[in-house]
């Protein structure tokens, strides 16, 4: 099914909830992460703080994408602002990369190069596994949120993650996984250079960290960049929204369809449609009411539904013979 690319109902009270958790949690937890790594002399450490705070930013950029792109449309921005949550979305994978990739890449390069000394590990441990729980907890908002909507929408949990035009939920469930994985590559690190008493460790997990963050900015970035330039509905839907259409009285062929996903509960459906030779002005006003209730039914995230009586192929070649062109 392809109800998941475009389909998804996700409630925006429920999406910036889940938003604030990954926001609160990444704060707390960059400072901690500072404080430990000023400590243990710890790149690792320090990129780890990096990353969480590049999450942070992130999150109220998403804030900012949620609740700008929720203002109703007006006489200026006769669509709605929807898109625009695409829009800081982007900058918000921008400060991921910028952020925390950069930086930790930076740190373990150096850190190979010029070595480090490795102070006291035992803040840092006691740092990272504080924060494993408080990431665990946001990434369980997230992933719960997830998995209601796969199911509401009957397809699988990574599909849906995949597709969904939510890309709020998908950052912050992205990011707070990364986010563990990187948490274990600190440790990692940490332990490493415990064991050997070289900083190389502690300098290959920063890399790792950081090339981590830059997949994860990649993906979101490809993401919204898709999003923005334009995404239609996936086959499956598109051709329910023709089967619908179809199927209402005095319609005899749709000759051209457009879709394109506006965000999370916005589609725009335009169609040319050929209506009954032998229809009235009013059947037709009436078929055109009758499509869009049975479009809005199937699928509740349509929003705009514009429909343009187009004459069809064999009227046109009447017409042609006719005149004579």
């Amino acid at each position: 099914m392809g109800d998941a690319e475009a389909g998804s109902g996700t409630d925006g009270g429920e999406s910036t909830f889940t938003v604030i958790v990954a926001a609160v949690a990444n704060l707390g937890i960059a400072v901690a992460k500072a404080v430990a790594g000023l400590i243990s002399g710890s790149s690792a450490m320090l990129s780890e703080a990096a990353h969480s705070v590049a999450d942070t930013v992130t999150e109220v950029m998403l804030l900012a994408a949620l609740k700008r792109s929720g203002k109703p449309a007006d006489e200026d921005h006769p669509l709605g602002h929807g898109p625009e949550r695409y829009i800081w979305a982007m900058l918000a994978s921008i400060a991921t990369f910028v952020g925390g990739a950069v930086f930790s890449l930076y740190d373990g390069v150096h850190t190979l190069v010029e070595g480090e000394e490795l102070g006291d590990p035992l803040v840092s441990y006691v740092v990272l596994a504080v924060a494993f729980l408080l990431e665990g907890y946001s990434l369980r908002t997230g992933v719960k949120q997830v998995r209601r909507e796969a199911s509401r929408l009957r397809v699988p949990d990574t599909y849906y993650l995949r597709h969904t035009p939510d890309t709020a939920v998908k950052a912050v469930v992205m990011e707070d996984s990364a986010a563990l994985i990187g948490l274990l590559l600190a440790a990692g690190g940490l332990l490493g250079g415990q064991l050997s008493g070289s900083g190389v460790w502690d300098g290959i997990a920063s890399c790792l960290i950081g090339l981590l963050l830059v997949y994860v900015a990649w993906v979101l970035g490809r993401t919204n960049a898709q999003l923005l330039i334009g995404r239609p509905l996936p086959p499956a839907m598109r051709a329910g929204v023709r089967e619908e259409l179809l199927s209402v009285p005095h319609i005899v062929d749709v000759l051209e369809l457009t879709t394109l996903i506006q965000g999370p509960t916005e589609i725009l459906i335009a169609a040319k449609i050929d209506f009954r030779d032998m229809a009235s002005a009013a059947e037709v006003e009436w078929a055109c009411e009758e499509a869009e209730a049975q479009l809005r039914e199937r699928f509740p995230s349509v929003r705009r539904v514009y429909l343009d009586p187009t004459p069809g192929r064999a009227q046109r070649v009447r017409r042609h013979r006719g005149t004579g062109l």
